[in-house]
């Protein structure tokens, strides 16, 4: 493979040239490698692209805000978008083409066709977000017709849209292996997101409450607990312990915390194999994720 050191990255923009350029670099018998992105690129993201790297010849990175994933054209509107700092990170970890495509490229006029997905859409998140899965899965159908990858990576700490991807490609018998990665977090416990740059100071102490949490959760796991509500007062424990915001007040509201199966993200009442415990909460203006999976075969660790 080409030295990292010594790579530039190719950018394009128009989903034509996109899908030349993959088709050729698939004929000619090299691995295309896939990490589809919003931007705003911190360590996380190059962790996933590093896995990447090493799983295919070509990688390619999209970076792509899609607006039809969004419920607030408030949020879309503020979602940080540094695009000349993105590729510059990404040369350091050897990505190959950065694909930077325009909406109406990526929706063009009239465009009427949605990837709708199944009931894992419909937890977690689903009753918060509705239509974000809708967003989500068609834009990643789309950009994995045009990337034609061998392999997409994708992190854990969006562990329901892993799963529906999952789902998705397998359902439509896509051709892609779709790898997970486990979420990387900051020295002080947090889950590397694009949201935390919009955390002030003292949200960011309140906001440590979720992986403590989960700390909590996992610890009560290790013991022997095997009751899923023992491991949910574990987590609202520690969030309702998160110091109150000046002047009085919570500083983190908590949206939901299920501890449900992996594969359907149903909730269970006791655990009997591997279980995801997922936590979405509002600290100030920001909405957080984050979950641990207890009782990890081996093989997936």
């Amino acid at each position: 493979m080409t030295d990292v050191k010594t790579r530039t990255i190719e950018r394009i923009s128009d989903p034509r040239e996109m899908l030349a350029r993959a088709s050729a670099e698939r004929r000619a018998g090299r691995r295309v490698a896939f990490v589809p992105t919003m931007g705003s690129l911190h360590e996380g993201h190059l962790a996933l692209l590093r896995t990447a790297r090493s799983r295919g010849d070509l990688l390619v990175l999209s970076i792509f805000v899609n607006p039809t994933q969004f419920n607030r054209q408030e949020d879309f509107q503020q979602y940080p978008r540094s695009l000349e700092r993105d590729l510059e990170l990404a040369a350091t970890v050897g990505v190959d083409i950065a694909f930077v495509p325009e909406a109406s490229a990526i929706y063009p006029a009239g465009h009427q066709t949605w990837v709708q997905p199944g009931p894992l859409a419909d937890r977690l998140c689903g009753p918060f977000r509705p239509g974000h899965f809708r967003g989500v899965c068609t834009v990643v159908a789309a950009l994995f017709n045009i990337v034609q990858p061998d392999v997409a990576v994708f992190g854990e700490k969006d562990f329901q849209q892993l799963q529906i991807v999952r789902r998705m490609a397998a359902d439509l018998h896509m051709p892609v292996e779709i790898v997970a990665h486990p979420t990387v977090r900051d020295a002080d416990g947090l889950a590397l997101s694009s949201r935390n740059e919009r955390l002030t100071p003292a949200d960011r102490v309140a906001a440590l409450a979720i992986p403590r949490g989960l700390e909590a959760a996992r610890a009560l796991y290790a013991s022997g607990e095997r009751r899923a509500r023992a491991l949910w007062s574990a987590v609202t424990r520690a969030i309702d312990a998160a110091p109150a915001r000046p002047g009085g007040g919570p500083s983190i509201r908590l949206e939901y915390c299920h501890v449900c199966d992996p594969e359907t993200l149903v909730d269970v009442e006791r655990v009997e194999g591997p279980v995801l415990v997922a936590v979405a909460a509002h600290v100030g203006q920001v909405r957080l994720i984050d979950n641990t999976l207890l009782g990890r075969p081996p093989a997936d660790r």
